[in-house]
């Protein structure tokens, strides 16, 4: 007999009890190409037995908790859909503002570093928004110090057929000048592991969520290296944990007196980024 969604909802609510429900939602939703609000509207739908199949596969999945994402093997993120997979880090919303925020400034023929580019969403994004904004020629740079994470990235450049010159580096170390340094870098502190979702530990690298005691590891480490690694005039724009505002301050308004700095609120209305300016 054939089953509706609905049948096959409740039958991965029930396999994956401890797995939250939106997520199972969203899952399937994606397997069967369904909006949110079509997923409500068509609880009577007919799945087919091979669509079944993998329902059961990914519910099995996600009981065992693999993030939804990873049962995917891709997330969406300002509109684009971004491989990606375990070592890797699953895109946020939150970074989006942070693209957002950058594509308000880029100019024509920028050179751009994404830093510690992940799976490349950032500049995907940055991009192919750019390009509607008809700010064109940008010359585009990503780093990571994982090779996993270089060979996605440089999956989904190739998907949206970006020319992205990629190199392996830590933080700053070995690279040239650029315009704009763009980054979402490891800011979680050690002592918040407590807090945090049991998949994201389990399912995503270490090294990309993670900065030291305080969460101001890579900051220090940036503040000394980026006078060395921007033009004239150059830019960055990073991401920070929203505890740490006060700290990150302090620390880039010693560092860098001779950068114009401006601290934002993401939309929840937590500090989440922070725009340096050289004014040399």
């Amino acid at each position: 007999m054939s089953k509706t969604l609905h049948d096959v909802r409740l039958m991965a609510h029930e396999q994956a009890i401890e797995v939250r429900p939106e997520d199972v939602d969203f899952v399937l939703a994606e397997r069967l190409d369904l909006s949110p609000s079509e997923f409500q509207l068509k609880q009577d739908l007919v799945v087919t037995p091979e669509q079944e199949k993998q329902l059961v596969k990914d519910t099995k999945k996600l009981a065992r908790g693999v993030s939804p994402q990873y049962v995917l093997g891709y997330s969406w993120f300002y509109g684009y859909k971004i491989k990606v997979a375990p070592g890797v880090l699953i895109p946020r919303f939150e970074t989006e503002e942070l693209v957002a925020w950058a594509l308000k400034k880029l100019k024509n023929g920028d050179k751009v570093l994404d830093l510690g580019t992940g799976s490349g969403c950032i500049l995907v994004a940055l991009a192919q928004e750019a390009a509607k904004k008809q700010v064109t020629q940008l010359q585009l740079y990503a780093s990571d110090i994982t090779d996993s994470a270089l060979r996605m990235s440089e999956e989904n450049f190739l998907t949206y057929k970006l020319d992205v010159t990629v190199r392996k580096a830590n933080i700053l170390i070995g690279l040239e000048k650029f315009d704009w340094i763009i980054s979402n870098p490891p800011y979680i502190k050690e002592n918040e592991q407590g807090y945090m979702d049991q998949n994201v530990l389990e399912n995503e690298p270490r090294e990309a969520l993670f900065g030291g005691k305080d969460g101001l590891a890579f900051y220090r480490r940036f503040a000394q290296q980026v006078r060395d690694h921007l033009n004239s005039h150059g830019q960055f724009l990073l991401e920070y944990g929203f505890s740490e505002q006060a700290e990150l301050r302090q620390l880039l308004t010693d560092q860098l007196p001779d950068f114009e700095l401006e601290f934002r609120n993401d939309m929840a209305g937590k500090p989440r980024m922070v725009y340096g300016k050289w004014q040399k």
